[in-house]
Order: C-alpha cells, then structure tokens, then sequence
C-alpha cells in the first residue's frame, strides 16, 4: 500500500483551520458536516468530498483549490503540460492591442472552423493538442477581427476563450480560467450573441459551485436566463441554452441541499431537452435527454443519496456519441457514488473507465484523485491496479 503523507486535501484542511486559530469543533459548527467526518477527513481515514471541501473553503475564507493542492504542477510537468500554459495566458493578454502587423490571417470560414475544432478537440479530451494549437489562433483571430470587425468572428473568438477557459479548469489554473471568461464576455459582447453571454454566466456559475458559493451562482444562472430574453424564443439554439442553464441549477440546487430545486430545474431542463431532442453540437454543450439522465445522476452525489446515484448509474446507458469529456466525469461520479456504498471494487473499475476514455482530464479532476486516495485508505490489501493507479496521481 502507498505510504500516506501530509500532501493531501486533509491535511491542507487542517494547515488552513489552525492559521485560521479553529479548533475542529468551532470548523464543524460553521459547516453542514459532522465534527466526526471532519476529524477523519484531517487525519486522512475519509477522503475529502468536493461538496465538503468547497463547505470547508468557504468557512476558511480561502480558494477551494488551496485546499485541493491544485494545480497539480508535479504531474503536469511530468506529463509535459506546464509549457502550454504560459502561452495560453499570454494570447489573453493581447486582445486590446489592435491588429499585429506582422501576424497571417486566414479567410474567415477556416478561422470559425478552427475554433469550432478546439471547443470538439477539448470535448474529446484531447487537451495537449487543443492547448497546443489554442494560443496561435487567438493570435490569429484577435488580428482579424481588429482587421474586418464581423459577428462571425467575434463569435470564433469568443469560442476561444471559451476553450481557454475549459482547458484552465481541466488543468486546474482557475485564475487563468477567470481572465479567459472575462475575453469571452468582452468578444460576446460585440458579437451581439446572447447565447454566447447566457453560456459565460453558466460558466460562471460553475465557478462559484465549484468555491460553494451557491447563492451567487443561482444570480449568475438567473442573469444567463435573462441574456436569453434577446434570442428568439422558439430557436433551437436558445432552447439548448435553456436547458444547460436548468442543468447547471439542478447540481447548484443539489451542493445546497435543495431537493425542490433540483426537481424543478430537473423538469424545466427535461421540457426544453423534449423540444430540442439530442443537441449535443450546438455550443458543444452535449444538451439532450441522455446529459439529463448524467444531472440527474450527478444531482444525487452532490446531495448525498448515494444508493440512489450508483441505482441510477446502472441504469444508464452511455451513447457511442457522447462527449469523452462527459463519459468521463460520469465515471468518476459513479466512482465516488460507489466507494460511499462500500463497494470499492466497483469503484476502481470505474475509475480505470475514466482513465481509459479521457486520461489527461481523469488524472487532474480532483473528484477522481481524492476517490482514489479513499480507496486506498480504505483497502485492507491494495489491489495492482489500485497501486498503479495511486502512483499515476502521484500518491
């Protein structure tokens, strides 16, 4: 069994709480968990949920991520990622200079194909080369558009930044993840798209789920309904929207324990998904019945039902076309919903699916590596697989 050092989310819990002059009982009695869970959770018996983690950062006053360790820079330097995200960060920076004289441009259609590739490439979880390619055509695009200002390519650009940002998160850089969101406001802006704006407010808000800020989420995905008031109402494109927004309520409402908020939105989402069918393509939001089932799913982890989450998980039945990047996460849920019910072997099985469909985005989700790091506290005997899989994360 891998030895168990101080370098794990328990562990900066308890550094944080004791700067913060808290004994464990004045912590527990400012967030939704037991003294008992917290005690175990620091002393590394218990892994570190992300609902409890994001509770406990919240009472901290600190950044979720430095509870989590994140981002995991060991790793990323090992896997050799570390140096595409200098560049990444330097290509947001550029946005209000005005055309670069010495930079080539495409015609426009290639350029929108090229951003539409990356928001595709980031959905198959193929990060390193969307990381790679992903600073060049903000270049590129950020010149053209200085050049021949157009909705089409305001609309690419912010697809962009789009994409920076969901390569930040994946990578763990969430500052970096900030400043891309607030350039994909500033190109949705004048590309005049509210859908464009209406998915940066989800984006948003998945921020502040992510830091247990749930009532400033709630206004970010009421913000993003109100966006959509300047699209047509009857559009597709609109309807998806909608329904993304409901999706994005649903584990909001579920993380603050909202059981009628989650079947609201759970509703609102399903009659939206009734008139849209599968919409998977439209913004690379994977919306349709199939990203409802995955919610709902997600909704019971989130507020703790288990036994319900893992009845549900098998009841699922994953399509060949849906995003790696979501067969992947609904792995790890699963995976985290089984190590809760005691069965630790069908966790790491899980888990090996995550690893196989999406690698890059398993081995830096911090739901998958703090489940790992359960189950090897858990394990009496530490299967192979679960030896390599823990010496992958870097345990």
């Amino acid at each position: 069994m891998p030895d168990l050092d101080d370098d794990h989310t328990g562990a900066r819990i308890k550094k944080q709480r004791k700067l913060a002059r808290l004994s464990q009982r004045e912590l527990a009695d400012v967030i939704p968990y037991s003294y008992s869970l917290l005690n175990q959770v620091e002393c590394g018996a218990r892994a570190a949920t992300l609902d409890f983690t994001a509770a406990v950062a919240k009472a901290l006053r600190v950044d979720v991520t430095t509870l989590t360790g994140q981002p995991y820079v060991t790793e990323l330097q090992q896997d050799r990622l570390t140096a595409l995200v200098r560049p990444i960060r330097e290509a947001l920076d550029v946005y209000d200079l005005g055309p670069d004289p010495e930079q080539l441009v495409r015609p426009t259609p290639p350029l929108v194909a090229a951003a539409d590739g990356l928001c595709q490439a980031v959905r198959a979880t193929h990060l390193r080369v969307a990381a790679s390619d992903l600073p060049g055509l903000i270049h590129e695009l950020t010149t053209a558009v200085w050049r021949a200002p157009c909705t089409e390519l305001w609309q690419a650009l912010a697809s962009t930044y789009r994409t920076a940002h969901d390569i930040a998160v994946k990578f763990g850089y969430f500052d970096l993840s900030s400043v891309a969101l607030d350039r994909m406001a500033w190109a949705a802006e004048r590309a005049s798209d509210p859908c464009l704006a209406a998915i940066r407010q989800y984006m948003r808000a998945l921020v502040y789920f992510r830091e247990g800020e749930y009532i400033i989420g709630r206004r970010l995905i009421s913000s993003g309904h109100g966006l959509l008031l300047q699209a047509p109402a009857d559009a597709r494109e609109t309807m998806a929207v909608t329904g993304q927004l409901h999706l994005g309520a649903t584990v909001i409402a579920a993380r603050a324990r909202d059981s009628a908020g989650v079947k609201n939105h759970l509703m609102q989402a399903t009659a939206c998904a009734t008139r849209t069918g599968d919409a998977a393509s439209i913004h690379w939001l994977s919306f349709g019945p199939t990203n409802i089932d995955l919610h709902r799913m997600s909704a019971a982890v989130e507020i703790g039902h288990y036994d319900d989450a893992v009845s549900q998980a098998e009841k699922i039945e994953i399509p060949p076309g849906l995003a790696t990047s979501r067969r992947a996460h609904f792995y790890i849920d699963r995976a985290r919903s089984e190590m809760e019910v005691g069965s630790t072997e069908a966790a790491l099985k899980s888990l090996v699916s995550a690893r196989r469909a999406a690698p890059e985005q398993t081995r830096y989700h911090p739901g998958a590596r703090e489940t790992i790091s359960g189950l090897v506290r858990a394990a009496r005997r530490t299967p192979e697989t679960l030896n390599h899989m823990a010496a992958w994360i870097g345990l």
